[in-house]
Order: structure tokens, then sequence, then C-alpha cells
């Protein structure tokens, strides 16, 4: 994945010099409850983390993970993620989602609303046709950010990605390009 430039954001591929930040925010219970099935397990030391920005650094356009950097301060305040999903039931379909996560002390400053929006437009100029968003039904800040992104809402059903119940968005690239600015 390229860098992307926001206003206020460098969007761009983890560093090895990020890991005490990547360590930072994956040790953190009330970050990564959020980011996949039980159990959690919290990131125990520097080796982790610089094996994660290594897994994190090997995807394949058009999916890939991104930090977000703060420009005015160059501190890294989380990531941004496009994925494949895989179905339970049928595996890999052609289908992708969305997805981010913030250190608590970078939370109400519209940084991954802002991100999520760069990310998404360079998904949908690679030629994803659609994007998920899939969560928890009580991700109550993931979901105002889904929402002002103007996704649609399907609401809590059966996750056929995760199992269990999820609150599921769906944005389609020509909803996107005809989206109000955000």
């Amino acid at each position: 994945m390229s860098t992307i430039e926001t206003a206020r954001l460098l969007l761009r591929r983890y560093r090895a010099a990020d890991a005490p930040r990547v360590l930072d925010i994956h040790s953190r219970m009330d970050v990564i409850r959020w980011l996949d099935n039980p159990p959690f397990v919290p990131m125990a030391d520097l080796d982790e983390a610089r094996a994660w920005i290594e897994r994190a650094n090997d995807k394949e356009p058009p999916t890939g993970t991104l930090a977000i950097e703060v420009r005015e301060t160059g501190e890294v305040a989380g990531s941004v993620v496009v994925s494949r999903m895989t179905r339970l039931d049928e595996g890999f379909v052609g289908e992708y989602e969305i997805g981010w996560h913030l250190h608590p002390d970078s939370t109400g400053h519209g940084y991954v609303t802002e991100a999520a929006a760069a990310m998404l437009d360079q998904a949908f100029d690679n030629g994803l046709a659609e994007l998920w968003c899939d969560m928890y039904p009580d991700n109550t800040p993931s979901i105002a950010v889904a929402q002002r992104l103007g996704f649609e809402d399907r609401g809590e059903i059966d996750d056929p990605w995760y199992g269990g119940v999820s609150r599921l968005f769906h944005v389609a690239a020509a909803d996107w390009s005809r989206r109000p600015a955000i």
C-alpha cells in the first residue's frame, strides 16, 4: 500500500522504530478486545511488536495495514486496515473489510474518520467494488465512525466471517463516490 497524506495525517507502512508504540497499543485490553475473537491476549514485549509490524507490512494490495501518524507531532495514533474476509462456510469469496484502532490517547480527534475516508478512497481507486465494516454490537465508537463515513447499517446479524452476532456496515464504491464531504 502506498503512503496517503491527509490534512492532518500521514498513513504509512509501519517502521521498526514504531515497535514501542505498537506494544503500547496492543498490550491494552481496552484496545484489543475490539480487534478479533476471544481469547484476547495482550502483546507481551517488543519482539511481538516487531513481529506484528512484519505481518502488517507483508500484505499485497488491495489489502494492507497503515500506521496513522499525526503529522503535527509525528506520533502514531493507531492503524487503519483493509483485509480480505473469509466466510466460515465458504472460504474467501472476494469480500474485503476496513477496520481501525487507536491508542486511547489519540481518540476523540477525528483521526479514524479522516484515515478511514482516505483508505476507502485508495481502496476504491484500486478497484475494490465494496467494503464491509464488521464490529462487536457494543462498539459504540466504531459504530459512530461507520455512520459518519456514510456506511449502510445492516444491523446486528449472524456474522458470516467471524461467527456470533456482529454489527455490520457496508459501502459500495458507487455510493462512496456520491457521498457528501466528510
